[in-house]
């Protein structure tokens, strides 16, 4: 019965964080982890993905495209997580990411769209919207 409990509170505790993390997303990217992302692939959730480094001169040109689109009312149910390039090496590895300023989009757990260094605005809003 106790393993019982301590299994039905891991997972209480697993929807928590990816509830915390659907909350902060609007207009604004959580900062991944992986049990908030695998709870939100389990619940078949739209989330789009920012690899971002905080050098990288092509991800601080493309952090304002990226907070507009959170902002944009189509995006109101996405989840949007920032995974840190220099951090977070096991995402990088396990979703074959080269590079800093990747954009994922997932649904669920099937990825359904990747930009890399795309700055210009246009292009990448339609890269985003048109897969959410």
């Amino acid at each position: 019965m106790l393993r019982f409990l301590t299994l039905i509170a891991g997972i209480f505790a697993v929807a928590l964080a990816g509830f915390g993390t659907a909350q902060a997303a609007g207009g604004g990217f959580s900062s991944y982890s992986p049990s908030s992302f695998e709870a939100a692939q389990a619940a078949g959730k739209t989330i789009v993905v920012d690899v971002h480094a905080d050098w990288c001169p092509t991800c601080k040109a493309q952090a304002p495209i990226l907070k507009q689109i959170a902002n944009n009312p189509k995006a109101r149910n996405v989840q949007f997580v920032r995974v840190d390039f220099d951090n977070d090496k096991a995402f990088l590895r396990d979703h074959r990411i080269p590079r800093q300023s990747t954009i994922l989009v997932f649904k669920g757990k099937k990825e359904v769209g990747r930009s890399i260094a795309e700055t210009d605005r246009a292009r990448l809003t339609s890269f985003v919207l048109d897969r959410i």
